[in-house]
Formats: C-alpha cells, sequence, structure tokens
C-alpha cells in the first residue's frame, strides 16, 4: 500500500468538493480526512468501504491497485 498514491487518488477523486462535505458524508473528521489525503495516515479497513462507496469505487481500486 503505497500512502502517497492513495493520497493523490483521495485528492482526485474528492475533485472540487470540500473536505468538510466529504468527512461528513463519510462520517470522519475533516482533520481525519486531511490526514489520509496528506499521506499521513492510512484509513481503518471500515473507512476504506465507506471512503469507496462514497466516491463509486471498490476498497481494491482506491486502495491497493
Amino acid at each position: 500500500m503505497d500512502a502517497e498514491r492513495i493520497s493523490r487518488l483521495l485528492q482526485k477523486l474528492r475533485g472540487d468538493r470540500s473536505r468538510e462535505e466529504v468527512a461528513n458524508a463519510v462520517g470522519i473528521s475533516v482533520s481525519a480526512l486531511a490526514m489520509y489525503e496528506n499521506a499521513a495516515r492510512i484509513p481503518r479497513d471500515e473507512t476504506k468501504r465507506k471512503l469507496a462507496d462514497y466516491y463509486g469505487k471498490t476498497v481494491q481500486e482506491i486502495f491497493f491497485d
């Protein structure tokens, strides 16, 4: 799992949406999302599933390809 690749992809998937919008929709804090997008932390499995569902992707596509 490459944190830098994941962070770039999460930023790309978020697009024009605010971090607050995505964090609220997924049920995480804005600071947690920022850490994921800045490669400071990798989300837990439950959060990976929520992010993948929100973005219409699979966990594999976002976190393991």
